[in-house]
């Protein structure tokens, strides 16, 4: 579509082109007769000869035309200039002449012995420059008109894309709620044997988890109820968590700056997502060894939760990117986890995601930004 609207507009140029070099040949030719009118006016007594020339002269509506001496001096006859600035501004009419003398003037003879001439400058009239900027008045239509159907395809493709995204959440939901029931069962069954306490207990936390993930993806494409809670407790209990799952050389901070609540309005289950896809790029980019340090900090108007890793870091050319579905440097992975949490963070919440900072060698740090 764009290739055919910018061959159409070539077209256009190239004829708008032709039309407006023949109309030019026209006005010039009307700008000969006007200066060839004037000097039969000056020499003839013949009445209908004077009608004649009149008439060719009154009958210019839209060439602007000066008529100067041999040395560019104004000589008085001049038509559709600007009367007012003629008799306001004595400089007025010179510089037209500058301005039309872009293109060689009309010479016409007064005498020929001395050899003496009138020259007759002229600009372009309304219709030339209608026709010369049609084209540009087109191709920015045309291009306005390329906008909005990228535009509108764009919009299509990523509905459709949320509607996938959607659909296959709630499945997975779906899809996991009946395991989740029966190992529930299971769980139960276990307890009421002696021994199985420590066994038990664990596996509670991991049923609980699956419980929560099933919530999780069952609430993707659903409008999320948000409630204020207090985020310290959710995110200690999420580093506890991840904590309990990494090896014993990764070492995990929560600095609260001394507040033992920070409350913001979240959907609970949503936002423990973030935090835990937060958590596992940072341990992915540890490698096995360093300091994960979550930090939450109450401002006046927004609550800022910065989640720092001393990993490998992230180059410079793949920060713009590393929120892209689809994207990741590991080795295996589908490169969802942060696009789901960035639209989890700013459609959801209408809150803020972003790489704060980051360096190779030196590690990173993402900031989260809930507005209160």
């Amino acid at each position: 579509m764009a290739l055919i609207a910018i061959g159409i507009v070539v077209a256009t140029i190239f004829y708008s082109r032709y039309v407006s070099r023949k109309i030019a040949k026209e006005e010039m030719a009307r700008v000969i007769a006007f200066g060839e009118s004037l000097k039969i006016k000056a020499i003839t007594e013949d009445q209908n000869v004077l009608e004649y020339t009149n008439r060719i002269v009154t009958e210019n509506k839209d060439i602007p035309i000066i008529e100067t001496d041999e040395k560019d001096n104004p000589s008085g006859n001049q038509v559709n200039l600007d009367t007012l600035k003629i008799k306001n501004d004595s400089g007025y009419l010179r510089r037209m002449v500058m301005h039309f003398s872009v293109r060689p003037p009309v010479i016409v003879e007064i005498t020929k012995e001395p050899y003496t001439y009138n020259k007759y400058y002229y600009g372009d009239s309304n219709l030339l420059n209608e026709v010369r900027y049609y084209p540009l008045v087109q191709l920015g239509i045309v291009a306005l008109f390329i906008f909005l159907t990228i535009f509108s395809i764009r919009s299509s493709y990523r509905s459709a894309q949320n509607q996938v995204w959607a659909g296959m959440a709630k499945e997975t939901a779906h899809q996991l709620g009946t395991p989740v029931s029966s190992l529930e069962g299971w769980v139960e069954m276990l307890k009421e044997k002696t021994g199985n306490e420590k066994i038990v207990q664990e596996l509670e936390k991991d049923v609980d988890r699956l419980r929560l993930v099933s919530d999780r993806f069952g609430k993707i494409g659903s409008k999320p109820h948000l409630e204020e809670i207090d985020l310290v407790r959710p995110i200690n209990t999420m580093v506890d968590y991840m904590r309990k799952r990494a090896t014993g050389k990764i070492n995990f901070s929560v600095n609260t700056h001394g507040q033992k609540q920070v409350i913001a309005r979240v959907s609970a289950p949503l936002f423990d997502w973030v935090i835990e896809n937060l958590i596992k790029n940072s341990l992915d980019a540890l490698e096995g060894r360093g300091a994960i340090i979550v930090d939450i900090h109450e401002e006046t108007k927004a609550v800022h939760i910065d989640i720092t890793d001393t990993g490998k870091g992230i180059a410079r050319k793949n920060i713009p990117m590393v929120f892209k579905p689809g994207f990741t440097t590991k080795k295996r992975g589908w490169g969802l986890g942060l696009s789901l949490s960035r639209r989890i963070v700013e459609q959801y919440h209408k809150g803020e995601i972003f790489v704060k900072h980051s360096e190779l060698g030196n590690g990173s740090t993402f900031r989260i930004v809930l507005k209160n």
